[in-house]
């Protein structure tokens, strides 16, 4: 009896890289609502300017959320070890992930040539470091991405554990939730 109790207990716990990630997507979830919420109190104050989002952001927004339902795709699709299906999803995944990267780039782009810059608005600033810190985090979901891609095509790694994929699934859902809960403060605090 005492075996069983012991074995369904070890099933229910959570492996250390899942609890690890879960730590620390509730420490970034706080310094981002940190963030927002100086910005909040913040443009109150008298000469707080403002500016429009670049389009572009739509687009990127549009990926980000298309790499969500691959990456999900490409996650049931290892544990039903359908490798080959597996590849062609973590793959669009991947490009997806690069894609969204560029066109970010490209938004920031447009507005530093518009003239938002740091030395700009209190809202350009706080617009700056928020979304590259953003940034900083989906280059290192876009890197977990490329990890497991190069993996699912090494010849030499045949390792169907689905831990590693599970995690960076879950990182890169997370940075695509944040990405949009980011947008969406700006479209509508702005």
């Amino acid at each position: 009896m005492e075996a069983i109790m012991n074995n369904d207990s070890q099933r229910k716990r959570i492996h250390p890289h899942k609890f690890t990630l879960w730590v620390a997507m509730g420490s970034i979830v706080m310094m981002f609502a940190g963030l927002t919420s100086a910005y909040i109190v913040k443009s109150n104050q008298p000469r707080w300017t403002t500016f429009d989002m670049p389009v572009i952001f739509w687009y990127s927004t549009a990926v980000i959320l298309l790499s969500s339902l691959t990456v999900h795709m490409a996650v049931r699709s290892f544990k039903e070890r359908k490798m080959a299906t597996y590849r062609k999803l973590i793959t669009g995944t991947a490009v997806l992930g690069l894609l969204f990267v560029t066109l970010q780039a490209t938004g920031f782009y447009q507005l530093w040539n518009q003239g938002i810059t740091l030395e700009g608005s209190g809202a350009a600033q706080f617009m700056y470091v928020i979304f590259g810190l953003h940034a900083l985090h989906v280059i290192g979901g876009v890197i977990a991405l490329l990890v497991i891609f190069f993996r699912a095509f090494s010849a030499h790694t045949r390792n169907y554990n689905p831990i590693p994929v599970e995690v960076a699934s879950s990182y890169w859902h997370f940075v695509d939730l944040l990405w949009v809960y980011l947008f969406v403060f700006f479209m509508i605090i702005q």
